[in-house]
């Protein structure tokens, strides 16, 4: 049977939510923006020091992800797990990362979480329960499911929170972590970042389904599509998503639509993405939005923002000074931790 190629999804195509009617109050809506600022600034330092030679291997952006690393993870609470993407470095700081421990990892030194063997996310900080990502993203829902069973089994009451994008979404571990949290009811949410683009496949090349959501269905699970540019639409669907885990309900699926606005990794310039596409999806920038929204309600002023982004700023600058000024693992020092004794 023919099919007809589904188009590109544009910003008009996403719901809408009704502003910050989710039960958010002025405290928490400050603190996502804090966090969506934080996010952003850092990780445009990151790309700062990736083109001025001072970080090795890959440099990631995930900008207009920043509402939904930072709305899902903010529905978590402290004894919760979350494997985050590399584009959910929002997600690290909501969960307790500190901006010194992440840049200390991406600069490589020795004093960060991998003692230097590794520049990225690549990481675990079992005090924050904060586990990933591990490269070949699918791999990590299987592994999210083994902590969520071990949770379930330890009767502690907490859920693991897990990604993945619209590419990794067909992966094959992928659908056999979603079968066994399913049939075993585990405490797992999955986010599926339906940024448009697996590195340069778009989706219309990639399935033909409306919604990546709606293949929950086939595992007997709840799934929900929204707008991923709107944090206080992505905080309301995952604080359900989560309720319904830790009541002992089994997993679910959210999907974020969203738009990944810059390449795959700081080496790519994205040339494959129509520029008009690019141009529409900057109008439904995340953060200006939530300013918006947070202006409009009396809850943000310009010396607020000014205030906010200026601290912001500042602590990212100590953090880069303070990595820059520590010290590179010694070289015989890498074969350390590699191998069982």
């Amino acid at each position: 049977m023919a099919t007809t190629e589904k188009k590109k999804k544009t910003p008009s195509d996403v719901s809408r939510s009704a502003g910050l009617n989710s039960g958010l109050k002025k405290d928490d809506s400050l603190k996502l923006y804090h966090f969506m600022l934080l996010m952003r600034e850092f990780e445009e330092t990151i790309l700062r020091l990736y083109n001025q030679g001072k970080i090795v291997g890959g440099a990631y952006s995930g900008r207009g992800n920043e509402a939904t690393a930072v709305g899902s993870s903010y529905a978590l609470k402290k004894n919760d797990y979350l494997f985050p993407m590399h584009r959910d470095i929002g997600a690290h700081f909501v969960k307790g990362q500190s901006v010194l421990n992440m840049m200390l990892q991406h600069l490589g030194r020795a004093a960060s979480l991998t003692r230097g063997r590794d520049g990225t996310g690549h990481y675990s900080d079992p005090a924050l329960r904060i586990y990933g990502n591990v490269s070949p993203l699918g791999a990590m829902l299987p592994v999210a499911c083994g902590v969520g069973l071990a949770s379930k089994m330890r009767k502690e009451k907490s859920v693991v929170m897990t990604y993945i994008g619209d590419g990794g979404a067909s992966v094959g571990e992928v659908h056999e972590g979603l079968m066994m949290a399913s049939a075993m009811r585990l405490p797992v949410v999955l986010i599926i970042e339906n940024n448009q683009y697996a590195y340069s496949t778009p989706t219309s090349k990639q399935f033909i389904v409306e919604k990546l959501s709606s293949r929950a269905e086939g595992y007997g699970i709840p799934g929900v599509t929204v707008d991923g540019t709107d944090v206080a639409e992505v905080y309301r669907a995952c604080r359900e998503a989560v309720e319904r885990a830790r009541n002992g309900d089994g997993p679910s699926i959210v999907e974020s639509v969203t738009m990944r606005m810059r390449g795959h990794a700081a080496h790519d310039n994205a040339w494959y993405v129509p520029k008009e596409m690019i141009e529409a999806w900057k109008k439904n920038d995340p953060i200006e939005k939530l300013e918006t929204l947070l202006f409009s309600n009396g809850y943000l002023s310009e010396a607020l923002k000014a205030s906010m982004i200026g601290a912001i700023q500042t602590q990212i600058e100590e953090a880069v000074k303070a990595a820059e000024a520590s010290p590179y693992p010694d070289g015989e020092d890498a074969v350390n931790g590699v191998y069982a004794e």
